[in-house]
């Protein structure tokens, strides 16, 4: 067995990609102002180009809202959003009928199956202070069996999600998968990661300066990718990496990470491929170029089910806390948090 667990090392561009069965990752990072009467920012918006702004202007973009920054009214099928909140809220509304407002360290996982809209707006709460956005939106594969499953809103609040110390200045949330006797909460029933022996796994590490840990080992089969997204001085195995730095490991080998420099931070995302062909089209990922074709044309037709909100880039009340209505009518609540999580 080699001393070297790394196979090669990449750089993070946007998005990072992906690796079966996993499709890519987005990490959004934004420094907003402070919020105005309707949530958005009270910075000016002159010179952006609202509807498609990712200018990262001032250290924020609108991304597609107009006047809330996120992504309004838009389709998915056959594939799954796994939304990571680490700072700031979401408000969530699609067309199933489920909303929610999630963040500070709750997960959204949306099955979209044979189809959905959903819209993902980032309301700036705090009129006061400056109101920090940071989020991965994770996009993980379906096998061909479960592309026209119905589509399933889940949430994963945050806790629900068990964070461990495996060794002195390291910290993992489990956001899926297990390390030890930790397990992360159920994922949707037609996840590939709900399926026995998909070895899938989502981590969230930290390593204060000065600590080391070891990955878990996994089947030789796995792919395993770990992005690095904050450290100035980490050592994978004897490789010295920085942030925006992926490393693809194999996985039947040990991996020891050191951090040598200022705090650290790391997203490990793993799972058995589902080695079926990908065909991708912007928001609909399938497994020929016919079920594209099927997509579009099912999108033209029906929009995916009515949209039951009055506009495309639904935000609830500054007041509201942290909540899901779910598409049985099942509502949760829990209370707001003003700090990141970790």
């Amino acid at each position: 067995m080699a001393d070297n667990s790394v196979i090669e090392l990449a750089e993070l561009g946007f998005p990072w990609t992906g690796a079966d069965p996993f499709i890519m990752t987005v990490h959004h990072v934004d420094h907003y102002p402070t919020g105005n009467e309707e949530l958005g920012p009270t910075a000016s918006l002159a010179g952006r180009q609202l509807g498609s702004d990712f200018s990262y202007k001032d250290g924020w973009s609108m991304y597609h809202g107009g006047v809330v920054p996120g992504f309004p009214q838009h389709p998915h099928r056959g594939f799954e959003t796994v939304t990571v909140v680490r700072r700031g809220y979401v408000d969530h509304s699609d067309s199933l009928g489920a909303t929610a407002r999630y963040g500070e360290g709750d997960v959204q996982w949306l099955t979209t199956g044979s189809g959905i809209m959903h819209a993902e707006m980032f309301p700036l709460l705090d009129e006061d202070s400056p109101n920090a956005l940071e989020l991965f939106q994770i996009w993980l594969n379906l096998p061909p069996e479960s592309k026209m499953v119905d589509a399933y809103f889940g949430m994963l609040w945050g806790e629900t999600i068990p964070t461990i110390t495996p060794a002195d200045g390291v910290s993992v949330d489990v956001i899926a998968g297990a390390i030890g006797e930790a397990t992360a909460p159920p994922a949707p029933p037609d996840s590939w990661a709900s399926q026995e022996n998909s070895s899938l796994a989502i981590w969230l590490i930290r390593l204060e300066p000065g600590a080391s840990w070891h990955l878990p080992t996994a089947p030789a089969t796995v792919n395993r990718m770990l992005h690095c997204f904050q450290g100035d001085d980490v050592r994978v195995d004897d490789l010295p990496i920085s942030a925006k730095i992926g490393a693809r490991l194999q996985a039947d080998q040990l991996t020891s990470l050191t951090n040598h420099g200022g705090p650290a931070e790391f997203l490990l995302l793993q799972g058995e491929p589902i080695g079926a062909p990908v065909y991708q089209l912007g928001p609909f990922v399938m497994n020929s170029p016919e079920e594209l074709r099927q997509a579009v044309d099912d999108y033209r037709s029906t929009q995916f089910g009515e949209w039951p909100w009055t506009r495309p880039d639904p935000v609830h009340a500054r007041t509201e806390g942290r909540f899901a209505l779910h598409a049985d009518g099942r509502v949760e609540h829990r209370e707001m948090r003003q700090e990141p999580s970790h």
